[in-house]
Formats: structure tokens, sequence, C-alpha cells
């Protein structure tokens, strides 16, 4: 039996996350040292989706993985790559190889995280990229999953 990769997994807490993690452990390829969370220091939430860190938590206590927590104060790219290049040298010495991600579009962020992972010879992986979102939300109910809406951009309200 071939050894599985070891690999770090972006948890964003919500459930496109869910959905990429599960199918990451369905593959059986990889292990999954850890889940990686960006938190802003100072409101204690991911800083892209507004979950507290106590959800955060609370999910990975429930997943059985360890959460690592990355936290960022000033909000800028720069410190955010500074950290981030931190965290993954550190898991890299542990035999990381690749960071997985919940991403389904957004090829400039794609792009971001590929080329910054390149810098350290880490390999990204994106297992809904480009998937029918239709299709996707489909399954993750059928799969019996539950989610809450905890933010919600109020632009796009009507």
């Amino acid at each position: 039996m071939m050894p599985k990769e070891k690999v770090l997994f972006c948890w964003s807490g919500g459930k496109d996350s869910a959905l990429a993690l599960y199918k990451v452990f369905q593959d059986e390829k990889f292990e999954v040292v850890a889940l990686l969370t960006t938190l802003n220091e100072h409101y204690k939430r991911v800083s892209m989706h507004g979950i507290r860190e106590e959800l955060l938590e609370v999910q990975a206590d429930s997943i059985g993985l360890p959460l690592i927590k990355m936290y960022v104060k000033e909000g800028t790219n720069s410190e955010y790559e500074r950290r981030m290049e931190e965290v993954l040298l550190e898991y890299k010495s542990k035999g990381i190889t690749k960071i997985i991600f919940g991403d389904i579009f957004l090829e400039d962020l794609r792009a971001y995280r590929e080329n910054n992972l390149k810098k350290l010879d880490l390999v990204a992986e994106f297992p809904l990229w480009k998937r029918n979102t239709s299709e996707l939300i489909n399954e993750f109910f059928d799969l019996n999953f539950k989610t809450i809406t905890c933010c919600v951009n109020d632009a796009f309200l009507r």
C-alpha cells in the first residue's frame, strides 16, 4: 500500500470547505494533517466569512482534526503572505506537500494561491474547482450536510 500524501486543508468553516474536505476523505490518497484557518486577530472571526473562532473549534473537534489558527491584524496581503509562509514552511518541514482549498471559482484567487505556494515548492489542490454549483449544493444536501447562513452581503438582497 502506497503511503498517503500529507496535506493541510485551508478551512473556512463554510459549506464549500465541508464538501471539499469530504471529497478529500473519500479520495483516500491524502492524509489531512490539520485544518488551517485565517482569523482576524481583533474580531476572532474568519476573515472572509465572519465565522466565529469558537464555531471553528467545534467544527474541527467534530471532524477530529487539529485546527491551526493563523491570526492577521493588519489585513494586508503582505501580512497574510508573511504569516502564511511561516505556517506553511513549518508544516513543510513536517512532510506537507500540498495545500487543499474549497474554492470553486475566481481564477485570480486560484492563481494567487498557486503562485504563493510555488515560491515555497508546495502545490495547491482544488477538489471542487469549476464544478456546477447547483450540482454541488444538491450533493451537499444529498449527503445530509446541514448549513446555517451566518453572513450575508445585503447588497444582493432585494
